[in-house]
């Protein structure tokens, strides 16, 4: 079995930790756009050329699937990717978990790029999925750009700044960007307040792992021998390692060890 991932940078890797830990044995292959990055403020125009450029990248190796591990993407270059490579290559988009972050009840708060924040796409969500549940848009200024390059100080204080940002009775923060989830326990120990009920987060990684292997008929198999290999494509170039940024990060560094050998 061969799984793709696709994004700009290392926020992917959260999805790909995923698929490691339920299928093991995958070979996964991940294509990320350094030369391009970030994707977020090009027009859409341009981010589709380069997200497609970057799927095929990763198509050229014959994976069952391909996973866009990019909100940013999803909402602008998902419908292009697919009728670029599906029916052959199912793609699976990321979508903020706001729907099952709504069945709780909120008040919710969603954390988000400021080109994603009150967009009509996260606003469409909202209104399907949380009406009537008390929602909070949070733009997070910076925070994936200092997660991208391990900035361990710009991390720290763009956390801190969508902390202010995010009223105290939140009970929920959905991650509505991939590189939020790769510092989860830092935005949780920044919103979490004192005497209030532990912090609800919700990211989408898992979900997306699953329904990758739904969409080519694989089920998890966490048991199996953890032999799957990990190839790495740098805008279009194949790579060695994983980014160096990437091993700071706990996802990264599964990936460094569990993939044998890394091509």
């Amino acid at each position: 079995m061969k799984i793709a991932l696709m994004d700009s940078g290392i926020g992917l890797l959260s999805a790909t930790a995923a698929v490691r830990r339920l299928r093991p044995d995958a070979d996964l292959v991940l294509s990320l756009d350094p030369d391009g990055m970030p994707w977020g403020p090009r027009t859409p125009e341009d981010l589709t050329g380069r997200a497609l450029a970057v799927a095929e990248a990763a198509a050229a190796h014959r994976p069952a699937a391909l996973i866009v591990g990019c909100n940013t993407a999803t909402v602008h270059a998902l419908d292009a990717l697919r009728a670029r490579l599906e029916p052959g290559l199912p793609v699976i988009g990321t979508v903020p978990a706001i729907k099952p972050a709504a069945a709780g009840g909120g008040p919710i708060a969603i954390w988000a790029t400021p080109a994603t924040t009150g967009s009509p796409y996260q606003r469409g969500l909202i209104r399907d999925f949380a009406d009537g549940v008390p929602v909070t848009e949070v733009p997070c200024w910076g925070l994936a750009e200092a997660v991208e390059h391990a900035d361990e100080a710009a991390i720290d204080a763009a956390v801190a700044a969508a902390a202010a940002l995010t009223p105290d009775e939140v009970t929920t923060v959905v991650l509505g960007c991939t590189h939020y989830e790769l510092v989860a326990e830092r935005i949780r120990a920044a919103v979490q307040r004192p005497g209030r009920p532990p912090l609800v987060l919700h990211g989408s990684a898992g979900a997306v792992a699953a329904q990758a292997l739904r969409r080519i008929g694989a089920q998890p198999a966490p048991e199996a021998p953890a032999d799957g290999t990990l190839t790495v494509i740098l805008s279009g170039r194949e790579s060695g390692p994983l980014p160096a940024p990437a091993l700071a990060y706990d996802e990264g560094r599964l990936l460094q060890t569990a993939a044998s050998p890394v091509q």
